[in-house]
């Protein structure tokens, strides 16, 4: 990994409260993003807890990325944290203490915009410490099957992500892609709304688990076989606009900032969470003091 340059590192003006009801659960919860000292990066914490545990967002506290991204182990754990983490990434909060009175964030409608917006109102805040900004060497390429996350070199500090969706032959869901050079402003008008989708199929599965039995067609994005289920999209590549926001929850577990080319080929939470574990796993190995790139 090279740094490539830096910035100064942000964190929130003031703390922001965001209620809703759990998509697994169906419970009420309410997270709470408060401002962080420098170089706390974005640790999340259980207050219906007695003794909160610090649960960081790293890649190497993932337990679990079936269909969504779970960090920490038992009591002190949170599932489907990556919008969360897509919108302080994509807002460039580095610094962030998030509190969290249940096992999960508030579903909203399934995507990143209200968390924009609350951390929108609470203000961004310049502070003292350095945010360096990475970018590798050489293309890095991780796999499953048909399935490919490619992470290519930058000279400068831009960081753009394409995701290629494809779901074969005669699948409700079009072939469609989406290609973003990824900054505040264009994560919070473009990105941000996208909303979480699924097959009707995928739907009922997870109602036959007891997981979002509390939830509507309406509510989330549900393909059938004839297409869209009592909704309508945001954007004509709505699906791929939302793997792009996972994509950049995901890779917030890296713990660094990235610049650079990453495309994506019908990846999903386990390819995202071993491109970002890939990273600090070459962040950790680095031996020599790091350089600026000429």
């Amino acid at each position: 990994m090279i740094e490539i340059g830096s910035r100064s590192q942000r964190t929130l003006c003031r703390a922001v409260d965001v209620p809703g009801v759990g998509f697994i659960t169906g419970s009420h919860v309410t997270v709470r993003f408060c401002p962080a000292p420098v170089d706390t990066g974005i640790v999340f914490y259980r207050v219906d807890h007695r003794r909160p545990e610090p649960i960081p967002a790293l890649a190497s506290m993932v337990t679990g990325t079936a269909r969504r991204t779970t960090l920490g182990r038992g009591v002190h754990s949170v599932t489907l944290v990556e919008h969360a983490l897509a919108a302080l990434s994509g807002m460039r909060v580095d610094n962030c203490r998030v509190e969290i009175d249940g096992p999960e964030p508030p579903g909203l409608d399934g995507s990143s915009n209200k968390f924009v917006d609350a951390l929108a109102s609470a203000g961004i805040t310049l502070q003292s410490g350095k945010r360096s900004i990475w970018t590798v060497e050489q293309p890095v390429v991780v796999r499953n099957g048909n399935a490919s996350l490619s992470f290519y070199p930058s000279d400068d500090t831009e960081l753009k992500l394409s995701y290629l969706l494809d779901y074969g032959p005669g699948a409700p869901i079009a072939p469609q892609a989406y290609t973003e050079a990824i900054t505040p402003d264009s994560f919070q008008h473009h990105i941000a709304h996208a909303r979480t989708f699924l097959l009707e199929e995928e739907a009922e599965v997870l109602r036959e688990q007891g997981i979002g039995r509390h939830l509507t067609a309406g509510e989330l994005l549900v393909f059938g076989k004839q297409g869209l289920i009592e909704n309508r999209l945001r954007y004509a590549n709505e699906p791929a606009r939302h793997k792009v926001l996972d994509l950049i929850g995901d890779l917030a577990l890296s713990g660094v900032q990235l610049a650079g080319r990453v495309v994506a080929y019908r990846s999903g939470h386990p390819l995202n969470v071993e491109l970002a574990r890939t990273i600090s796993e070459m962040m950790r190995r680095n031996e020599m003091p790091l350089r600026l790139a000429a």
